[in-house]
C-alpha cells in the first residue's frame, strides 16, 4: 500500500492534516464508492475522497489561520502536481496522484477540488445563482469527472454528471445554512436573492426560518430541479451497469432530500436522509441499472 511504503523526508511547521477528520464515508449523503461501484475501482474512489475530505476539513478548521491553511492547501496541490513524498501533512494528495497515475486519470479533478477550498478560506459570500454554481463547478462537480473518467466513460458526459454534482452541493449547503453561517460566517445563498426578499442574515441563525428565507430556500430547491432536467440524463448515456446503478441511485437520494427540505426547516435542524431511504434508494437504483 501507498500508505504503508511511504517515508518521510522533510519535515514542515505547518500543522498536520493527517488525522482523520469529522467525517466518514458513512457521514456522507450520497454513497461514496460503494459496493455498486466495481470492486477493482472501489479503492482509488476511497481515495479521491480520503482526499477530498482532508482538504476540506482543513478549510473548516477553526484552529487553523487562513494563512496556515492556504500554505497547507497549496502544499497538497504542489504534492498533486509534482506526486512527491515529501511531507507527511500532504500524503493523502501523494496517494491521489499515484491512484491518477495508475490509472490514467488526469489529478486535475483534484486541484478543481483545491481551488474550491481555497476559495472557502477567501470568500465566504456569493452574488447570485450563477456565482454559486461556478463554485460548485469546483467544489463538486470534480467528483462526477473523477468517476466518469475512472470508468472510462465519455468525456461529453460531464455536462450531466456536472448537472447532479451540484445539485448535490446546493441540498447539502442547504441541510447546513445554520452551521454554516455560525461557525464558518459563510452564506451559500446568493445575494441578491436575500435582497430581493429582505432576508436578514441574523435570520440564519435563528430558531426557525422566516418567511423571506423560506422563499430563498424554495428558490434554491427551484433552481435545482432544473437543474435534474439534466441530471437524470446521465444514467442512460453510461456504459458501466455499475456506474449506472449508482447513479440511479444517487438521483433518488437527490429527489429524497430536496423533497424533504422543501417541507421540513433546516433552520429549525439539520434536514437529513435516514437509513431506510439510503437502503430504498439503492434497491430501486440497482433494480433500474439492471433494466438498463
Amino acid at each position: 500500500m501507498v500508505e504503508e511504503s511511504f517515508q518521510v523526508k522533510n519535515q514542515t511547521n505547518l500543522p498536520s492534516q493527517e488525522v482523520p477528520g469529522s467525517k466518514g464515508l458513512r457521514d456522507e449523503n450520497f454513497p461514496v464508492g460503494s459496493v455498486l461501484i466495481q470492486k477493482s475501482l472501489r479503492r482509488r474512489v476511497h481515495t479521491f475522497y480520503a482526499f477530498a475530505r482532508a482538504s476540506d476539513d482543513i478549510a473548516d478548521d477553526p484552529e487553523i489561520n487562513n494563512s496556515d491553511k492556504l500554505a497547507l492547501l497549496n502544499g497538497y496541490e504542489s504534492t498533486l502536481k509534482m506526486a512527491t513524498e515529501d511531507d507527511p501533512s500532504f500524503l493523502k494528495a501523494y496517494c491521489l496522484a499515484k491512484h491518477c497515475r495508475d490509472s490514467g486519470v488526469t489529478v486535475q479533478h483534484g486541484i478543481d477540488l483545491i481551488q474550491a477550498f481555497k476559495q472557502d478560506v477567501t470568500k465566504q459570500r456569493y452574488s447570485d445563482w450563477a456565482d454559486l454554481i461556478k463554485y460548485c463547478e469546483f467544489s463538486a462537480a470534480p467528483v462526477g469527472r473523477f468517476l466518469l473518467d475512472l470508468h472510462d466513460e465519455n468525456k461529453s458526459l460531464y455536462a450531466y454528471s456536472d448537472a447532479l454534482c451540484n445539485v448535490l452541493q446546493v441540498l447539502n449547503h442547504l441541510q447546513d445554512i445554520k452551521s454554516d453561517y455560525q461557525k464558518l460566517n459563510r452564506v451559500y445563498l446568493p445575494s441578491e436573492w436575500l435582497s430581493e426578499f429582505q432576508v436578514n442574515l441574523e435570520d440564519l441563525g435563528a430558531g426557525r426560518s422566516t418567511p423571506a428565507l423560506r422563499s430563498v430556500i424554495d428558490q434554491c430547491l427551484e433552481n435545482c430541479e432544473k437543474l435534474m432536467d439534466t441530471a437524470r440524463k446521465l444514467p442512460a448515456k453510461l456504459k458501466s451497469r455499475r456506474l449506472t446503478m449508482e447513479a440511479e441511485t444517487i438521483l433518488r437520494l437527490a429527489d429524497r432530500l430536496a423533497a424533504r427540505l422543501k417541507t421540513h426547516d433546516p433552520i429549525e435542524g439539520r434536514v437529513k436522509l435516514t437509513k431506510i431511504d439510503f437502503v430504498m434508494c439503492s434497491l430501486m437504483g440497482f433494480g433500474a441499472g439492471l433494466i438498463r
